[in-house]
């Protein structure tokens, strides 16, 4: 969600703050701002709006800044207002503070300062942690002592960085549960939540963990747990290629990234199928699998468009490997009691890998025994750290907020968790290499499909008026249509529901009339003519249909009012297939409406806070 940016250094530190703020845009933000430490106080910018408004609003005199620190906002606690906007800072702006996350008790806390004195001129928590941190620095205390102190008395989660006038040499950095890296350059130091912030400056990343409180200088660091104890952290080689996270010529990265499918999934598979031996594989799984193989039940967590990927991850893992599997939000198995056994293991997806709740879930369960993976994008995440083993997707940056080639890559993760458990069981050499011919041919595939782009366009076009629309599939299809209404939700803001086709007469019809669009995933499998009868029964009532059907399906064109061609695999790869079409609709939808669909309003790419 928020992003945060810091500089100490020789440079004016303005320019790079702005740049990273501005690399950080995708995430999600309402308001922004800035802290330059001047001589005797902070200038704090801030506004409402775009990072290019904050932009606006500087000027000539925060050239001389060599420390400072910015912020985006997503709104949580109090409107998007510039009071409510980061950074905060004391009565007398010596102190100044940019913090991603919730503090819970902030209520208390707050009801205490003002007791004591303290004006709050905002309505967030965040302002709750400065007035404490100067509370502390006003009896004696050094700043990162009184930092230490402060955060002693919050409760929740912040990823936070400090500057004050007082010790004008450093930037205090400080996470628990929100992201922060550290970046190592020559004689300046960077802060940021997102690694993409800082690619252009350095690629000598530090993963800040949760208790960590580093001292950051513009020529070192110095990292303490918050019990002041001594922490050694290792410095990371990232290799982000600038023209990663760049549009690369199209007009958005959502479609970029839709576009780049062949590739990331290519990726996602790189390196770790063995024909020969009909199995894949995968490093970060290496001396679990007979653990894995052994175990009695797979539950798998995640939230939105991964839950998704994990509900196909279900029907591979119990038709092939013969394992029971569950699939539960993040954000309600947290919450839950869940009878967890040591023979278990849980999955659990996140393509950030920092997913606030998938997070909390992962912690919560790892203590009770059972084998903890974690399937993620972003390497170095929390959740890559955190878990037991795990495989990484690999799909590349996705800037775009709502998801689509990080999709993909987890399906086929999932598809190579399954053949390697598989074949560790009962699956045949024969069938294993009959999945990874398949496996293999599916980036031409995704190809075909994305030359239809035009037709799909054209589509778009009779729907852009729509107000509800109605997607129906049937086993390792129903995730599909519960994630082709997520994306037209998330960036058309048109009302979508994803239905079990056979759920169809069980209270949906009644919605069906001719201003009710229903798109089928119509695979010619073995229940096709199963769906074929749910399309029949939506056109008896004047529905407007649009199928996703195979290229040798002549029957479908006849039943339906529109219908997108693709080609055939294998029932547990369909899905990957099936949903571009999906994923372009809603983008082309989304474009006619005049809409922003890197940055749908109200969503944040990773989800750092509850």
């Amino acid at each position: 969600m928020c992003g945060i940016v810091g500089y100490i250094g020789e440079k004016n530190s303005v320019p790079i703050i702005i740049e990273g703020l501005k690399r950080l845009e995708y995430r999600g933000y309402d308001s922004a701002g800035i802290a330059l430490l001047e001589k005797d106080h902070c200038n704090v910018v801030k506004s409402v709006g775009k990072v290019s408004e904050l932009e606006s609003h500087l000027n000539g005199d925060t050239d001389s800044s060599t420390v400072g620190i910015g912020h985006t906002r997503w709104a949580t606690h109090g409107a998007p207002t510039v009071a409510n906007a980061h950074p905060h800072f004391n009565s007398d702006k010596t102190l100044c503070l940019i913090h991603n996350g919730i503090i819970e008790n902030y209520g208390v806390l707050k009801k205490d300062l003002q007791r004591q004195g303290y004006i709050f001129n905002s309505e967030t928590d965040t302002e709750v942690i400065v007035h404490l941190i100067d509370r502390f620095m006003k009896k004696g205390n050094g700043l990162t002592k009184s930092v230490r102190k402060a955060l002693n008395e919050v409760e929740g989660a912040y990823g936070i960085a400090v500057i004050s006038t007082k010790e004008p040499d450093k930037i205090i950095a400080a996470r628990k549960g929100s992201p922060l890296v550290l970046g190592i350059g020559h004689n300046e130091n960077f802060l940021a939540s997102d690694v993409t912030a800082l690619i252009t400056h350095t690629s000598q990343i530090v993963y800040l963990d949760d208790g960590d409180v580093i001292e950051v200088y513009k020529d070192k660091f110095i990292a303490k747990s918050i019990e002041d104890e001594e922490i050694k952290k290792e410095i990371h080689e990232v290799t982000i290629a600038l023209d990663e996270i760049s549009k690369g010529g199209y007009d958005h990265y959502m479609l970029k990234e839709i576009m780049e499918q062949p590739e990331s999934i290519t990726n996602s598979m790189r390196g770790r199928l063995l024909y020969d031996q009909g199995i894949s594989r995968l490093g970060g799984l290496h001396g679990f699998e007979d653990r894995i193989a052994n175990s009695k039940r797979i539950l798998i967590s995640a939230c939105g468009t991964s839950w998704h990927a994990g509900l196909v991850g279900e029907y591979m893992l119990e038709q092939f490997a013969g394992i029971p599997v569950e699939v539960e939000y993040a954000s309600e198995f947290r919450y839950r009691n869940p009878i967890i056994n040591k023979d278990d293991t849980l999955i659990f997806i996140s393509q950030s890998g920092e997913t606030a709740d998938t997070l909390a879930a992962m912690k919560e369960t790892k203590r009770k025994g059972a084998l903890i993976l974690g399937v993620c994008n972003v390497v170095g995440s929390s959740i890559a750290r955190e878990s037991d083993a795990g495989v990484y997707i690999h799909a590349g940056p996705e800037i775009g907020v709502a998801s689509t080639k990080a999709f993909t890559s987890q399906l086929v993760v999932l598809a190579l968790i399954t053949l390697l458990i598989a074949r560790k069981k009962q699956m045949s050499l024969v069938d294993g290499k009959d999945i990874i011919k398949e496996i293999q041919s599916i980036p031409g595939k995704v190809e075909k499909i994305l030359k239809l782009n035009d037709q799909i366009e054209k589509i778009a076009e009779e729907f852009v008026d729509a107000k509800n629309f109605l997607y129906l599939g049937r086993g390792y299809n129903f995730p599909v249509a519960l994630e082709g209404a997520l994306k037209l939700k998330e960036i058309s803001y048109i009302h979508a529901e994803g239905y079990p086709a056979a759920e169809m007469k069980h209270g949906p019809i009644a919605l069906i009339d001719e201003n009710m669009p229903t798109v089928f995933l119509a695979p010619n499998d073995s229940v096709y003519d199963k769906i074929v009868s749910n399309i029949e029964e939506v056109k008896a009532r004047k529905g407007r249909v649009i199928a996703i059907a195979n290229e040798n399906d002549d029957t479908i064109d006849s039943l339906v009012d529109y219908s997108i061609k693709i080609p055939s695999t294998t029932r547990m790869l369909m899905p990957i297939l099936n949903v571009i079409p999906l994923q372009l609709l809603s983008y082309h939808i989304a474009v006619k409406k005049g809409l922003n669909v890197d940055q749908p309003r109200n969503l944040a790419k990773s989800v750092t806070v509850e």
